[in-house]
């Protein structure tokens, strides 16, 4: 690959999908579970790539369980990408499960950040609903995702890779898709935010429902986006 790179002039990225948290309660210990979620999302993969290590979040944790690099690894790895690409649809509630008693579930918290996710804080939704069940209409994750991926790896140039909407079932003015459009609206504007702040961001892309339907979605909902389009 860096052969071809040198040969054709071209960029090597990679991608991530990842959410943006926020605390569920006014408590550090949430706080800091939001940090340890988004290092445990986005810095798994970037850190290797741009500093030659797993995040020291996950190294406190998991110490012997993952694996160490050589040097040489580490020098092979360190920088070895020009760009960051970012998945982003949402944002959620976090909450720390190291000092609070959390529900169970099978959500791997171990590779979670020791910490449990929703979309709701005393039976009211983060953000609008929309088709995919964790997904929710939150514009201001768009501007803390970048702004915390920009600071992190010290204004590397991003991509957001796919940003997109999913109505819900039976929403009405589906011809004319007001929801999409204020949906989009919104995020662009929150990207513009963030990249007023000096997030050094080359692209922006679209996702819809026939990118990758066999991913998150059922038939019946690729067949309704169909339909819509």
């Amino acid at each position: 690959m860096l052969l071809l790179q040198r040969k054709q002039g071209g960029s090597i990225g990679i991608v991530a999908h990842t959410h943006m948290y926020e605390p569920l309660r006014h408590v550090e210990s949430d706080h800091q579970a939001v940090n340890r979620l988004l290092a445990f999302k986005a810095g798994w993969i970037f850190d290797p790539l741009v500093y030659g290590d797993y995040p020291p979040e996950m190294r406190r944790f998991h110490r012997s369980e993952l694996p160490r690099f050589s040097t040489e690894e580490t020098e092979c790895l360190k920088g070895s990408i020009d760009f960051i690409g970012i998945n982003h649809y949402s944002t959620l509630y976090a909450k720390d499960c190291i000092h609070s008693r959390c529900p169970s579930s099978g959500d791997h918290r171990f590779i979670n950040g020791f910490a449990y996710t929703t979309g709701e804080r005393n039976g009211i939704p983060i953000g609008d609903p929309t088709g995919v069940g964790s997904f929710f209409v939150v514009p201001r994750g768009m501007e803390k995702i970048i702004d915390y991926v920009s600071k992190r790896y010290k204004s590397m140039p991003i991509y957001v890779t796919e940003n997109g909407y999913s109505p819900p079932p039976a929403v009405p003015n589906l011809v004319h898709d007001v929801n999409r459009i204020e949906f989009h609206k919104g995020y662009l504007a929150a990207l513009a935010r963030a990249i007023r702040k000096g997030a050094d961001v080359r692209g922006y892309f679209i996702w819809i429902t026939l990118n990758g339907p066999e991913v998150t979605i059922q038939h019946s909902d690729l067949t309704r986006s169909i339909v819509q389009l």
